[in-house]
């Protein structure tokens, strides 16, 4: 692929997956859902840009993108963190980066989990206290001493208002690092 279509298939590339980002992380704070009229959608758009730009190698490549990421968050899923929505976008959007942007992205983005967590909860025990920090975000089923309350299995609002933060911001600033990157390393190479 000679120069300019390479530079136009990352320009494409980035501004969908950038606009699709936005949405999706504006929809996750707002809703706490990705809907499946964003993600379905976007990763048939992801179908058609591979074949368009890189063939059926882009395609497969693509596929194993797809592979990797909607896996490995289904498997987070699964294993209850986490959201469907966040699955099916990391799906859509490992269709448009392929495999190796998409291992990027989940590792970057797990960088910025811990971090982000790490603030949310620093600013949470400085604001309001370690008890009440604690009360908030740790669903362990005991009552603390002094509490008289019965015990009540936690319901489907209480996990989400317990989450520290949505999940598709992290995914967004990873997948824009790892965007940006691709860009700056075809322009210099």
């Amino acid at each position: 692929m000679d120069f300019e279509l390479t530079q136009l298939s990352l320009y494409v590339m980035a501004i969908s997956v950038g606009i699709f980002t936005i949405i999706a992380a504006i929809t996750d704070y707002k809703a706490r859902k990705i809907y499946n009229v964003l993600t379905v959608p976007f990763f048939g758009l992801g179908i058609i840009y591979q074949l368009a730009f890189n063939g059926w190698e882009g395609l497969l490549y693509g596929f194993l993108g797809f592979a990797a990421g909607f896996g490995a968050f289904f498997l987070i899923w699964m294993a209850g963190s986490g959201a469907a929505g966040d699955v099916k976008m990391m799906g859509a959007l490992a269709m448009w980066l392929g495999f190796k942007a998409t291992l990027a992205v989940m590792i970057i983005g797990t960088v910025f989990v811990v971090v982000g967590s790490f603030a949310v909860l620093f600013w949470s025990v400085v604001t309001k206290g370690a008890r009440k920090t604690k009360e908030k975000y740790l669903a362990t089923g005991k009552q603390l001493k002094g509490k008289k309350k019965k015990y009540k299995p936690e319901t489907e609002k209480q996990k989400l208002e317990r989450g520290l933060m949505p999940f598709a911001l992290p995914v967004v600033l990873a997948t824009w690092s790892v965007t940006t990157w691709m860009i700056i390393k075809a322009a210099v190479l």
